[in-house]
């Protein structure tokens, strides 16, 4: 940690960042090469490319000033009447800024096998109702830093100091009011809670205010009969805010969206006004990243299967992708032997786990196809215009699942992300092309070290398919109990454990994690570190030439180091704030020391005794 100081530009600073940046550079020269404007470049390059030269382009986008936004602004003011708004909240949510409101594309919950559009809570400028509800003085600064932002917006957009300060807090106000109607994060981790199937007769009475025929016409959506609202309550109070707020202040809301979320396509100082609240405010970045780097992540974000096919040819090798799935597979059997060895699940719930387990999808470093971009189109001098268009292609091509199967074939992050999951209603574990590099993937390196890395993150995304919200799902991603009431009891005992151990971590002063927000993570942190540690242990069995020490370590030490090294990270104050609030992981150091103080296999391999910090009193253990 003291080697690797916070970057002036970063709020957290960790071994997954690194190698987020070291795959920025691979992708920043394939976009530097591609942008260069040559005779015979492919369609795919010509649109990676001059989407990226139109974002690194700061003079032209500088030039432009507020012309790009003139249009956009222009139809929030053209509206006469409410009736209206049905229209343009569509259009902006098609656009990429999208007001009130959440729209795509899911698994049925309860029929896994097809997709149906689902309805959820949005529309907030801050990042959770909570900053906007509770009374703690920290809150009460953000807010008030927040409505100074907004005043900034509106002076951008031409208006007085004083007009621009009463705008603001019209704007915080109405949010404030959607916030108190939106669910909280912990009950939105419950997905019984999040499941509502209706009617659009039904979703129509549910909010008058909009007229859902008009908005779906105008939002591309094939014929919907039925759709899933996550949050029924939000609904009813976005149409009493539509009702009870006046045309002009809507408008001045959607105004703030519409900057807000194009922000990074705009001229400097609409960019250094986000910068400065959302990155330097809540995060504690000290400085904007360098536009490269921006730039690279946009380009992923609006085009990311063809830059992510890109990334492919040049990094995954055949061989990792061999040992990754092997060690997969050897995860997969350490967890039908833990499943079996329990004592707290009776034998009719364990068949039902087994069953599940072994209809686990895995899903490692490529995609089976890859999403044609032709009809975008790319303008090496319109940033903006790029970004709305590969929103408008990206939204219709969600929209356009609804009412098929599900294509188990799609990812859900791009190929270049240091990241994975676990797809509870495909059932499927899934490692983009991103994460498979050193230091979680090294073919040069063990077996000890490799399975404490990628194979404590196989592990964790296995074992979040028998999470607390995971286990809800069955073997084909419907939401269906198959648990009985003996074992669910005996499951959320066991559960309980997680939540105080993980409550009473504090990452700044006077600040304590959620232990019931961060327990999915938790419970898939402990499983998924046993599950790698037993698939080790099997694999090197009583081979001497495996038990042997390097740089003076046993493998089951390596393999804890490894683990360890994974989640090293520095992170500001503010960062560490933001994210006690609103992440479901733990900070790095009580991903590790909240673990592996749980585990016997650690106590063992490092020779600790009883009372010293590193060995619970009373260790949990759910899987």
């Amino acid at each position: 940690m003291s080697a690797n100081p916070l970057p002036a530009q970063e709020s957290r600073w960790g071994r997954f960042d690194v190698l987020q940046d070291n795959n920025r550079t691979i992708l920043q020269n394939l976009l530097e090469t591609a942008s260069s404007d040559k005779a015979g470049r492919s369609s795919l390059d010509q649109k990676i490319g001059d989407y990226y030269y139109s974002c690194m382009d700061e003079k032209t986008i500088n030039q432009k000033g507020d012309d790009p936004l003139k249009p956009e602004l222009a139809k929030i003011n053209a509206i006469k009447s409410k009736a209206e708004l049905s229209t343009l909240i569509a259009y902006m949510i098609r656009t990429g800024a999208p007001p009130f409101l959440r729209m795509n594309s899911e698994p049925d919950a309860k029929n896994s096998a097809m997709m149906i559009l689902g309805a959820d809570q949005g529309g907030l400028g801050l990042p959770d109702r909570d900053y906007y509800l509770k009374t703690d003085e920290k809150s009460v600064e953000i807010r008030k830093k927040y409505v100074e932002y907004l005043t900034r917006v509106f002076g951008l957009l031409g208006n007085s100091a004083a007009q621009a300060a009463k705008d603001a807090q019209t704007v915080m106000n109405l949010e404030t009011e959607l916030a108190k109607g939106s669910l909280d994060r912990v009950s939105r981790r419950d997905p019984e809670k999040m499941y509502h199937k209706m009617t659009i007769a039904e979703f129509q009475a549910l909010t008058p205010a909009i007229d859902w025929k008009v908005f779906f016409k105008e939002l591309g959506a094939p014929p919907i009969e039925s759709l899933d609202v996550s949050v029924p309550e939000y609904y009813k109070t976005l149409n009493t805010v539509i009702n009870n707020t006046s045309l002009t202040d809507i408008k001045l809301y959607l105004e703030s969206v519409l900057v807000e979320d194009n922000a990074d396509v705009l001229a400097a100082p609409y960019e250094q006004a986000n910068f400065d609240f959302y990155r330097k405010v809540l995060s504690g970045a000290k400085e904007m990243r360098p536009r490269w780097k921006r730039c690279t992540d946009q380009v992923d974000a609006a085009l990311p299967d063809a830059l992510g096919k890109k990334f492919i040819e040049k990094t995954l090798g055949t061989e990792g992708k061999r040992r990754s799935k092997e060690m997969l597979e050897g995860i997969e059997k350490a967890m039908e032997k833990d499943i079996k060895s329990l004592d707290w699940m009776t034998p009719k719930t364990k068949e039902q786990a087994l069953v599940k387990l072994r209809a686990v999808m895995n899903k490692i470093g490529d995609q089976a196809k890859w999403l044609d971009y032709a009809s975008v189109k790319v303008a090496r001098d319109d940033a903006f215009g790029n970004s709305l268009r590969a929103s408008e292609f990206s939204v219709a091509h969600d929209l356009s699942k609804v009412g098929k199967p599900v294509d188990k074939t799609e990812w859900g992050m791009s190929q270049p992300t240091v990241n994975a999951y676990y797809e509870p209603q495909q059932n499927s574990v899934n490692f983009p092309a991103g994460i498979l590099q050193p230091p979680f993937w090294d073919n040069k390196l063990d077996d000890a070290v490799n399975y404490g890395a990628i194979g404590a993150v196989i592990g964790h995304e296995l074992t979040h398919g028998f999470d607390d919200q995971g286990r809800q799902f069955d073997a084909k991603g419907n939401l269906k109990d198959w648990w009985t009431e003996q074992d669910a009891k005996a499951f959320k005992d066991r559960a309980q454990c997680l939540v105080d151990e993980y409550s009473s971590f504090t990452p700044v002063p006077g600040v304590h994690l959620n232990g019931q927000l961060t327990l999915g993570e938790n419970t898939a942190d402990n499983g998924g570190v046993r599950l790698a540690y037993m698939a080790l242990m099997d694999k090197i069995g009583k081979d001497a030439a495996a038990q042997k020490k390097i740089d003076g370590f046993t493998p089951q030490q390596r393999f804890f180091l490894a683990f360890a090294q994974v989640w090293c990270q520095n992170t500001s104050e503010e960062e560490s704030r933001r994210r006690a609030q609103i992440d479901p992981h733990s900070p790095g150091q009580d991903r590790v020391n909240g673990v592996l103080s749980n585990m016997p296999e650690f106590r063992q391999a490092f020779g600790c005794k009883e009372g010293q910090p590193m060995v619970r009193q009373s260790s949990c253990r759910v899987w």
